[in-house]
């Protein structure tokens, strides 16, 4: 557990030191759960976000985008479920002062059961290395089962409590784990209570005529408002879908583990509208597409997971989690849901308007069922940076920061060094900077000996690094060094941007996805 816990601080350090994410109003001590992403954050944000919205938008042609406001008339919150239903489940501890939810604290109890489980598979791979077969030692090892069958019956009892209102077991629950304080051991536990997570805000221009509003708790409800304008004026046939980022917010009381959960925070969102009783064979497509554009990203197989929610909620008869591996262990990354057709239908009854499809081929009309992709951008964000950062042991026994960030979404592509500050070796790296910025996003660094630099740009993830020398002014050629292998070539100037594009284009990575 320590060294998970050194792990995260090392990554919440080096994403301030490089410029990626800073603590929100910091010269003024910070906003708790609020951040601000920098200038490298805000270019790797960039990079993920389109890359997503082009494997979903651009590469499917029954898929196209939107841009919903954030205020919504306040109605939609009452149709959508939100004002009655969402809800965490809070509980105190009387002795330390702190606000957990209920539910993770148990979720966190069964996540410590799963690295027990690992712990048994590592010994058992240790012992019997090249024989092990990890499925039938996952299958018929005695403590393991245990292990499983504990956690799927907290889980599920959980479920069933929460489903029905039954806080007062989801204390007792957590009571009979004897799970205590994280920060103080202390089991001096408070009732658990329900806490309403939608921020209100009122519109108007004095108090007597304003209006009640909530900033928008997810980006979902912008497009189901707009699913007939969307199909009428595209001539859209079902099944098509409906693509959306944009930022949401909720008022978080335990807000934690960096940009994991915050207050405010970025949702990229495709509503897939079909036909009723379609459901189960798009949400079987969904789940292995969006896990095949995952692990396009070569995060590793073994970091992902889906886990099908013992609860579903409301709306939905089928749901699930694709699950990473963070610092802090498997966490939701992504949700796919089979969500009927509760969201449409309840928007007619509120709004009294029909939210219907005709069928021209059974010729009948009806109302779509909904099946919902939904992945949190800061999460991907951090799911990306923990992976990526490392550190290597080189040959020479020194050591060097890495982040190994996939190319297609590094901030920078490309770093243009001159040896030296002289001789005419700056001017000429200029010019390959505005030759290849027009391409890539290009930096340009003369300061310090170049190995140093290198280093900078290791700790940044760029992937390449172009040196100009005093060769470069008598054949036209430079050094191209690879990040990841640190392996260097000469290369001739005009061969640059064919040779950097066919490594970090978004096109080439589509292409490799699309087939």
């Amino acid at each position: 557990m320590a060294k998970t816990e050194d792990l995260f601080k090392k990554v919440i350090a080096h994403a301030k030191e490089y410029g990626f994410i800073f603590p929100s109003s910091e010269i003024y001590d910070g906003l708790s759960a609020v951040y601000d992403y920098g200038q490298n954050g805000v270019e790797l944000k960039k990079n993920i976000r389109d890359y997503w919205w082009r494997a979903m938008v651009q590469l499917n042609e029954n898929i196209v985008g939107i841009d919903a406001a954030i205020f919504m008339h306040p109605t939609t919150w009452k149709a959508s479920g939100h004002v009655d239903a969402f809800n965490d489940p809070l509980i105190d501890n009387k002795d330390s002062k702190k606000r957990y939810r209920a539910d993770v604290l148990v979720e966190d109890y069964v996540a410590k059961l799963d690295e027990k489980i690992e712990k048994e598979v590592a010994k058992a791979q240790k012992r019997f290395g090249e024989a092990f077969d990890l499925e039938q030692f996952l299958a018929t090892n005695p403590r393991v089962l245990e292990y499983k069958q504990r956690g799927q019956e907290i889980l599920s009892r959980l479920a069933k409590s929460l489903e029905t209102d039954n806080l007062a077991d989801v204390k007792a629950l957590i009571e009979e784990l004897e799970i205590a304080d994280p920060e103080t051991g202390s089991r001096n536990w408070t009732d658990v209570k329900q806490f309403n997570l939608m921020f209100g805000t009122k519109i108007g221009a004095s108090a007597d005529a304003s209006m009640d509003l909530y900033l928008r708790p997810e980006t979902a409800q912008g497009i189901f408002v707009n699913f007939l304008n969307v199909q009428k004026s595209g001539r859209m046939k079902i099944p098509f879908g409906i693509a959306q980022t944009g930022k949401a917010f909720r008022n978080e009381i335990v807000a934690r583990q960096f940009i994991f959960r915050m207050r405010e925070f970025e949702q990229m969102e495709m509503q897939f509208f079909i036909k009723p009783g379609t459901q189960q064979q798009w949400y079987d497509y969904w789940k292995q597409t969006r896990l095949a554009w995952h692990l396009s990203l070569g995060l590793g197989e073994e970091n992902y997971r889906f886990h099908p929610h013992e609860k579903l909620a409301h709306y939905a008869d089928a749901a699930c989690d694709i699950e990473f591996r963070f610092p802090f262990g498997f966490k939701e990354l992504e949700g796919i849901h089979s969500r009927t057709n509760f969201d449409l239908g309840n928007h007619e009854k509120y709004s009294g308007r029909k939210l219907q499809y005709f069928d021209p081929e059974t010729n009948e009309s009806y109302t779509p069922y909904v099946l919902e992709t939904s992945i949190g951008l800061d999460r991907m964000f951090l799911a990306i940076f923990s992976n990526a950062l490392q550190e290597e042991t080189l040959e020479s026994g020194d050591t060097r920061t890495l982040l190994k960030l996939p190319f297609v979404l590094a901030p920078t592509k490309v770093a243009v060094l001159p040896l030296l500050k002289r001789d005419g070796l700056p001017e000429k790296a200029e010019e390959i900077v505005n030759e290849l910025k027009y391409y890539f996003t290009v930096a340009y660094d003369e300061k310090d000996a170049v190995g140093r630099r290198y280093r900078r740009q290791d700790a940044v993830g760029t992937p390449f690094c172009i040196t100009v020398d005093h060769q470069t002014l008598e054949d036209n050629t430079v050094t191209l060094r690879h990040r990841d292998t640190m392996e260097q070539q000469r290369i001739a100037i005009p061969e640059l941007q064919a040779v950097i594009a066919k490594e970090v284009d978004m096109n080439q990575w589509l292409r490799r996805l699309g087939r």
